[in-house]
């Protein structure tokens, strides 16, 4: 039997990247996935990278898990209650929340966003509610899946983050940010109730968009999407997860604690 094939998972925004790594590597672990996105056609104009929700359900499916598609666009709230009552009503409960779904990084696909090293009073204004706006879709999530788990008295919360270096992009640097204060403040709450909350950092990750950028990029540390689901995957399994609550983690030292290597048998070095 596979560790995970008896939990219940939840990876928002898996189309594609970081999320779809984090839904592929608990599928491979036997669990039973429901993936959000807003992407079920990679052919149409407006979707600038390829992957859909469908395609990725697919792939857990045949990687040993259970796939399940749900469209959906996380700044619509109704939509994403819709999506854990349909889980409730078809699982009874959810393991493992994975909040990765994020609008900030898709104007450096489509050219809308400068550099992000540009300051911030040449950066264009929506560019602040881009990445702010995923820390609502954050809290939003958060607080659906805290009802189920503190109803079954566990549960595992992951919010995908990134350190913030001493100055630079300011927008997400406050929005990443505030997603670790989530971290730290649900964990607070949740702890007594059997449910953790952590934060990961993964590094340098081999996502659509990074490849299709690669000669901007030193790749020989880079990671694959997987790695970082392998790390979801290893604090899933952890009977002692509770001790990590409300921490920030590095993906890269989660593989020298839980001795796992990514998906080409290498082990990328931290680099925070």
């Amino acid at each position: 039997m596979k560790p995970l094939s008896k939990m219940i998972a939840l990876v928002t925004g898996a189309s594609r990247g970081v999320g779809l790594g984090i839904a592929l590597a608990l599928g491979a672990a036997g669990a039973t996935v429901y993936i959000t996105g807003r992407t079920v056609d990679s052919s149409a104009p407006t979707v600038p990278l390829p992957g859909t929700i469908h395609e990725t359900a697919a792939e857990v499916t045949a990687r040993g898990g259970t796939g399940i598609a749900v469209q959906c666009d996380h700044r619509d709230d109704a939509q994403v209650k819709a999506v854990f009552e349909r889980i409730q009503r078809e699982q009874g409960r959810l393991d493992v929340l994975v909040n990765n779904a994020w609008g900030g990084y898709e104007g450096y696909v489509t050219g809308a966003h400068q550099a992000p090293n540009t300051p911030f009073w040449d950066v264009r204004l929506p560019y602040w509610d881009e990445n702010v706006d995923g820390v609502r879709w954050t809290y939003i999530a958060s607080v659906l899946g805290a009802q189920a788990m503190v109803a079954q008295k566990s549960g595992l919360i992951v919010n995908i983050s990134f350190p913030v270096p001493n100055a630079g992009n300011v927008a997400y640097g406050v929005a990443k940010t505030a997603v670790d204060r989530i971290t730290w403040d649900t964990a607070q709450q949740l702890q007594p109730h059997g449910v953790a909350v952590v934060s990961l950092y993964p590094g340098l990750v081999r996502t659509e968009n990074v490849l299709a950028n690669a000669q901007w990029f030193d790749m020989s540390n880079s990671e694959s999407p997987e790695f970082t689901g392998r790390a979801v995957v290893a604090l899933a399994t952890d009977p002692q997860v509770l001790s990590k609550t409300g921490g920030k983690y590095v993906v890269a030292r989660l593989a020298q604690d839980y001795n796992f290597d990514d998906i080409d048998g290498k082990r990328p070095h931290p680099v925070f």
